[in-house]
């Protein structure tokens, strides 16, 4: 079977083919197929702002590869247990594939026969090798062994390492850290800090980085806990505070914010102080967002809506739904009018939380400050989204 996969560099007709204007397609076998626990294989479509996921079998990944792999998509790189294939498309359409054995050898292939072949996904924090905080936390076994009931708690820290990894290159061209002028990640709503411990442990131990994260939360036994297990497994440059988003005013810049499933406006406090302090980056997963809803649920608000909308106004689901929607569509807007390059991705998996958007926004190099003007959603609806008030001021 198939390790992995990427194709990209999609022919000019593509977006005819597949339904959408696809720049990139990751494939991937599930770790937990063996268990049954999880689909056998994951892909990931990538536009240019935006990111879809999806289960396959294997036989349907088998399929998607044979037929777009150096067709479709003019370069891809499949990895088996004991090979890597390589397809190089010309413009005229020939298309070329290179066989690498894993141990060195390399030759050309004429064949698209990838079967035979098994291996497990490839995660960032690997199974089989014990990572103390997760040992502790009950993720894993002492062996390193990945608990069942803990499965998909496993597959969502990598899943938001994966993030991180993507954009940390380009961080790392903006500043150099060193262990006097470290990497300095802010976590808004740090919580029970899963991710957080995972994302320490990453950048000083996977990546070597010198590091300090801080997180934030409002609960004092959290924090206390939080704290406790940062000692204990050593991790010397991870403090938690307690505080509240909306009142935070640490004077120290944040290189890159982190601000998770913070509830309904302490989201826009959180983007908004990462913006006046110039972060690099942010990885925001919004939660509940009540500010739209509430406005748009009330009848003097309603009564100026657009006809055009008020279908979606009706049903308080899909109201709710609408709102959510409107919400981050405007933050996105709103954080690249402030010279970041955003990207609106799937976070996980719809099955574990609907709560699954991610804006991941990079600061661009020299990027451009934009006048705040209210947004032509906003406008036609008659709300404000509390992050154009921060941004204008008038908070």
């Amino acid at each position: 079977m198939i390790f992995s996969a990427v194709l990209s560099r999609p022919r000019k007709d593509a977006e005819r083919i597949l339904g959408r204007a696809y720049v990139r397609v990751r494939i991937w076998r599930n770790a937990g197929a063996s268990l049954n626990t999880a689909p056998e294989y994951s892909a990931e479509f990538f536009t240019r702002t935006q990111s879809f996921r999806r289960g396959m079998t294997a036989s349907e990944a088998d399929d998607f590869i044979n037929r777009n792999a150096g067709t479709v998509f003019r370069n891809a790189l499949v990895r088996t247990e004991d090979k890597e294939l390589t397809y190089l498309s010309n413009r005229h359409g020939e298309v070329k594939i290179l066989e690498r054995k894993i141990k060195g050898a390399c030759s050309v292939q004429n064949s698209n026969n990838l079967s035979g072949h098994n291996r497990t996904k490839n995660y960032i924090l690997k199974e089989g090798e014990p990572v103390s905080f997760l040992v502790r936390l009950g993720v894993m076994t002492q062996d390193g062994k990945v608990t069942a009931k803990r499965y998909d708690k496993f597959r969502q820290i990598n899943r938001f390492l994966e993030y991180v990894a993507d954009i940390l290159p380009s961080v790392q061209k903006m500043q150099d850290f060193t262990e006097e002028n470290p990497l300095r990640v802010l976590d808004f709503g740090s919580g029970k800090s899963y991710l957080t411990f995972a994302l320490y442990h990453y950048l000083r131990y996977e990546k070597k980085i010198p590091v300090h994260i801080t997180g934030l939360d409002l609960k004092e036994d959290v924090i206390a806990d939080c704290s406790k297990l940062a000692k204990d497994c050593g991790y010397d440059g991870l403090d938690f505070e307690m505080g509240n988003i909306a009142d935070y005013d640490g004077t120290e810049r944040p290189h890159i914010v982190v601000t998770l499933h913070a509830c309904d406006t302490a989201t826009d406090f959180a983007l908004d102080y990462a913006v006046r302090m110039g972060a690099l980056a942010i990885l925001c997963v919004p939660c509940c967002q009540h500010q739209v809803n509430a406005w748009l649920s009330s009848k003097d608000s309603s009564a100026g809506v657009p006809e055009e909308f008020k279908p979606l106004l009706r049903y308080g689901i899909i109201r709710d739904r609408f709102s959510a929607l409107v919400t981050d569509a405007v933050r996105a807007e709103l954080l690249e009018s402030r010279g970041y390059d955003v990207q609106v991705l799937e976070f996980i998996d719809m099955a574990h939380t609907p709560k699954n958007i991610m804006l991941r926004a990079v600061r661009k190099t020299g990027g451009a400050v934009k006048e705040t003007k209210p947004s032509a959603l906003t406008a036609a609806l008659g709300v404000t989204v509390e992050l154009q008030s921060l941004f204008a001021g008038e908070a």
